[in-house]
């Protein structure tokens, strides 16, 4: 029986000898976080891929992650740590869906959150973060919008740029769209004192009430450079956890115990241990969808910088 430790060695031993790069996003639990090269948010974690030299890339997250990797890394090995893990977000829409859309709206531009599959992202227009949403469609020329598929990020995004005509889908996070505003008032009578940190994924009536909305990256920022010693933090509870580690001066509190994503559960420091000894599904896409997709991502990148 090997311990944790004992694990996490001999994956660091493994990973030097393979020439892997390990990739965690920050919902990941912190026994991979530790064995991990990079940790963060989806689209930063594949930015980081295709500048490292490894020629294999192990990522601890979910598919469309381990695709837009693959996307933006062509030529490396992609591996996806546990072939279960996909995101019911990504899967709400399809292509013919988008296209559909696309001929009952000529005239709008489709951006795509990029919690999207690889296939639907070669329909789409421009792909955004939800850190890099609002400042991409204030850059698109065209004034009219379809946002896809999360209609909570969609409408924090509305209200930041008014002057947009955006349509949004049905379609949202299942993870984050269990927090409610029942959640905010419990949550602020029991820490009177914390500020509220919030992902744009949850419900308006929740986002409104934060004293921060943003990103898994810019909460994360957020708490550690704060003044302020109390947060209750509104997205994946793994946070909380990462965050005491990170602060220990601080105190954390989850804003709900019911806001845990199921899939970057799945994903245990087994699973990585078995990647880097050559297991784990390798992430394989055709020329055309290699070549489409990339630029929905090209786009994002040149107009959020």
């Amino acid at each position: 029986m090997l311990t944790t430790r004992e694990m996490q060695d001999e994956i660091i031993r493994l990973k030097k000898e393979n020439d892997i790069c390990i990739l965690a996003h920050a919902y990941q639990s912190q026994d991979i976080l530790e064995v991990a090269d990079y940790v963060g948010d989806s689209y930063g974690l594949s930015v980081l891929a295709a500048k490292s030299p490894c020629k294999t890339v192990i990522m601890c997250g979910v598919r469309f992650m381990a695709e837009t990797c693959k996307i933006l890394s062509p030529d490396k090995r992609v591996i996806l740590s546990n072939s279960e893990a996909g995101c019911p977000m990504a899967e709400q829409m399809d292509k013919e869906l988008v296209l559909e859309l696309k001929k009952m709206y000529p005239d709008h531009s489709v951006v795509a959150y990029i919690n999207t599959t690889s296939e639907l992202k070669t329909v789409c227009d421009v792909c955004v973060t939800s850190s890099s949403a609002v400042k991409i469609i204030k850059n698109i020329e065209n004034d009219k919008i379809i946002f896809i598929p999360d209609c909570n990020l969609g409408s924090y995004v509305q209200k930041q740029v008014p002057e947009k005509d955006i349509k949004l889908f049905h379609g949202g996070c299942p993870t984050h769209i269990r927090i409610t505003k029942k959640d905010v008032e419990k949550a602020k009578s029991l820490h009177p004192n914390a500020l509220l940190l919030v992902h744009p994924e949850c419900i308006k009536e929740v986002t409104q009430c934060a004293d921060y909305a943003g990103s898994t990256t810019g909460i994360m920022e957020f708490a550690k450079k704060s003044d302020a010693k109390e947060f209750i933090i509104g997205t994946e509870n793994s946070i909380v956890q990462h965050l005491q580690f990170e602060c220990p001066d601080k105190k954390f509190y989850v804003l709900s115990k019911d806001c845990v994503c199921h899939n970057m559960k799945l994903t245990t420091l087994g699973d990585v241990l078995s990647c880097v000894k050559g297991g784990g599904e390798e992430i394989e896409l055709s020329e055309q969808v290699l070549k489409k997709a990339k630029i929905c991502l090209d786009n994002m990148l040149a107009l959020g910088g």
